[in-house]
């Protein structure tokens, strides 16, 4: 497998009149991971997506997917066919049965998987018969994902994929990425469920009104990001805490508390050198991050 990034963009921003969706993203996905676009509604994931797949143009900046740059027409088209794509509004012909919409997504792609169909209709209990408008909008959901997973695509990129699901669709498909993910498949799934993206990902970024706020592996965010609460005999001072690790700091009198994604030691020990009373470290967990990250912002 390449070490290259299976997405990568350099200052890729789209503008609608006086609205900025995204801003000068420099994203780089690598492959063979889970990967977690995480960003309240509105923050700018889907608009990121469609730049990626070619349906929209970027209004500056560019960006590759498996290498193919997003800008090119021609090479935009040939990485939509060796990509998955399950769109927010999931993007089924209405009319057509449940079966007639397998049959008609297979006929496009030679490496399609019958025995992954077949196995994904029992298991999401799909009606073949039932028409595409008549399914609830779980059962369109579970449909869409379906199509992309019985296709032995590279990279999969999924927009709110979770929608509409029940906690058992919610689990099976968490439980689908995972074992796609172990059989060489890239995945690109953008969410504002924290805790899906907790659960499976290797790694998140972070959007927040079109910037990219955090790009960290998972097991950097468990083993480096805490918050330090600290109690001085004088006046807090964030000026005193300006220091490597730091990402923020708030006061209130007397008390002081630190958003810390790495060097705990060297602020604990500025802490003490400043006569602390008290002082305590707390790991932080991505909703924690995630809230913080957007308060910046």
């Amino acid at each position: 497998m390449t070490d290259l990034p299976v997405i990568q963009t350099h200052s890729l921003s789209k503008r609608y009149g006086r609205l900025e969706a995204v801003r000068g993203l420099d994203l780089a996905v690598a492959p063979g991971r889970i990967t977690g676009f995480l960003g309240r509604n509105g923050a700018g994931k889907s608009t990121t997506i469609k730049m990626l797949l070619g349906m929209i143009r970027p209004t500056s900046g560019d960006g590759t997917v498996l290498g193919r740059r997003i800008g090119d027409p021609r090479e935009s088209i040939e990485l939509r066919r060796r990509v998955a794509f399950v769109s927010e509004d999931k993007g089924l012909y209405r009319y057509m049965t449940v079966e007639q919409m397998v049959r008609f997504t297979s006929g496009f792609f030679p490496d399609w998987q019958p025995e992954t169909a077949a196995a994904l209709l029992r298991e999401y209990e799909l009606p073949r018969a039932r028409k595409v408008k008549a399914l609830s909008k779980g059962m369109r959901t579970k449909l869409a994902l379906l199509l992309a997973f019985s296709r032995r695509s590279e990279l999969l990129i999924l927009d709110e994929p979770t929608e509409g699901l029940d906690p058992i669709g919610v689990e099976q498909l968490l439980q689908s990425l995972v074992a796609l993910s172990a059989q060489g498949t890239s995945v690109f799934f953008s969410s504002h469920q924290i805790a899906e993206v907790e659960r499976i990902c290797d790694h998140v970024c972070m959007l927040d009104k079109g910037r990219l706020v955090l790009d960290v592996s998972l097991d950097d965010v468990r083993q480096q990001y805490r918050q330090i609460d600290v109690i001085l005999p004088s006046q807090a001072s964030e000026r005193d805490f300006q220091m490597a690790g730091v990402e923020s700091v708030r006061t209130k009198g007397l008390q002081l508390s630190v958003f810390a994604s790495g060097n705990v030691d060297g602020i604990t020990e500025r802490a003490r050198d400043l006569h602390a009373s008290s002082i305590q470290v707390a790991p932080l967990g991505l909703r924690e991050i995630f809230l913080q990250k957007a308060k910046e912002n």
